[in-house]
């Protein structure tokens, strides 16, 4: 039985055995236990909903399962989850008021962020020498032809890769996201600010004493993560950056599920209370928009496809093109709900013609640096991909990794639907 139907079936037998509470009647929750226990039974619907479409994968890889209780004493909505193999729990619990004021669907997604969340703390502490896959290429062997500055930093890898260009890598979460801290002699601007889980101001501020403008390639939660720690915030004008300001809670609980560590948080990190916080868009801009650093101008190019806010960064007089999730030399994610493909072969399209003009182009995961003719060769991936050629093989249920020479995407499986 997959786990999300064990989850049912356990949701069914454990709800008859709740004991009946509403005899007494609710004097701490407005909504009634009634009404609570109606909408919990939707939000485990909704949760096992999310799982199976992938949205949890992350909490269900355990195997374990999850039931539902209603703890009228402290008003408290918990889910109850048997750690397999031992008959200890893990609890995750909702506010009243939080739980009455907010949507099934983002219940669902909290729920499944905060188990994977909980049962990675609890393996965490538990002897283990497995390291996940991905961390055990690390390093990356191309780090070594760049110069590393704060090699001190414990949680971030600072390489200078251009004249007053930083890549400031995050190596221990699996997105091995890269934001860009670009200088000039009156401002510098940080391209995006990475997972938010350690402090990247402070690290931003050894780099230079300049005002920090912010901008992000895109506003998916791993580039955002340390946005509210600036004062001024480009923001493109879409209703997806709109949104994705508020911040995000299960998306960033998400990131630090089981697997997605290498090696030790920061100290001063509270896993229990990781979210992408909200932030305040200081000014909106367009495809085009030019910021001027002091001796030092960079252009805004819209790139929409991977989400409707991506944008590339241009910097014409020396050549250098920072590319987002545009393109990095990983499997590009081309596959949520957000992702327009038409809308990505045509962006990959537009910056491929500016590659006779650069020197550099600088992506936003696993390694900073690539050679301008890697542009005209992902036009022609993405293109051929499209059409059938290649290598595809499966990535979960809903999902297919379609690679050819040397680039990979990952796709929505044919009829599969938009994922959440």
């Amino acid at each position: 039985m997959r786990p999300a139907r064990l989850f049912l079936a356990l949701f069914l037998a454990y709800s008859a055995s709740l004991v009946a509470y509403s005899q007494s009647g609710d004097k701490g929750d407005s909504m009634g236990p009634d009404a609570a226990r109606a909408k919990m039974r939707l939000v485990v619907e909704e949760a096992i909903r999310q799982a199976d479409s992938g949205a949890g994968e992350a909490a269900f890889r355990s195997g374990r399962v999850f039931a539902n209780l209603f703890e009228r004493d402290n008003a408290l909505i918990g889910v109850t989850i048997p750690a397999s193999g031992n008959s200890k729990q893990i609890v995750v619990a909702f506010t009243a008021d939080h739980f009455r004021k907010t949507s099934i669907s983002i219940l669902a997604k909290e729920a499944l962020a905060d188990f994977a969340r909980t049962a990675t703390s609890r393996e965490s502490q538990q002897p283990s020498s497995q390291t996940p896959d991905w961390c055990k290429a690390l390093p990356r062997s191309e780090y070594a032809t760049l110069q590393r500055v704060l090699p001190n930093e414990p949680w971030f890898e600072v390489y200078k890769v251009a004249p007053q260009v930083f890549a400031i890598y995050e190596p221990h979460q699996s997105e091995e996201t890269i934001s860009y801290l670009i200088v000039g002699t009156k401002q510098a601007l940080l391209f995006d600010t990475g997972m938010g889980i350690a402090d990247l101001r402070s690290v931003v501020r050894r780099l230079t004493s300049r005002p920090i403008v912010v901008l992000n390639s895109h506003t998916h939660d791993d580039h955002v993560g340390d946005n509210w720690q600036f004062d001024f915030v480009y923001g493109m004008d879409t209703d997806f950056t709109r949104t994705n300001a508020k911040g995000s809670r299960g998306d960033a609980q998400a990131e630090i599920a089981s697997g997605q560590v290498c090696g030790e948080l920061p100290k001063n990190f509270n896993p229990k209370n990781y979210a992408t916080r909200p932030w305040r868009i200081s000014r909106f801009v367009q495809d085009g928009f030019k910021i001027n650093l002091g001796g030092r101008t960079l252009e805004i190019v819209a790139t929409p496809g991977h989400t409707p806010d991506a944008i590339c960064l241009l910097d014409r007089a020396n050549g250098l093109l920072f590319t987002g999730d545009t393109y990095y030399p990983a499997p590009i994610w081309l596959f949520r709900p957000e992702t327009d493909l038409d809308a990505y072969v045509a962006s990959v399209q537009r910056i491929a013609a500016l590659s006779p003009d650069l020197k550099l182009v600088l992506g936003a995961h696993n390694i900073p640096v690539a050679p301008p003719s890697v542009l005209p060769r992902l036009v022609a991936a993405i293109q051929a991909v499209r059409t059938g050629k290649g290598e595809s093989k499966p990535e979960g249920a809903d999902k297919v990794i379609s690679s050819i020479d040397g680039f990979s995407f990952l796709l929505r499986a044919p009829g599969a639907s938009r994922l959440k």
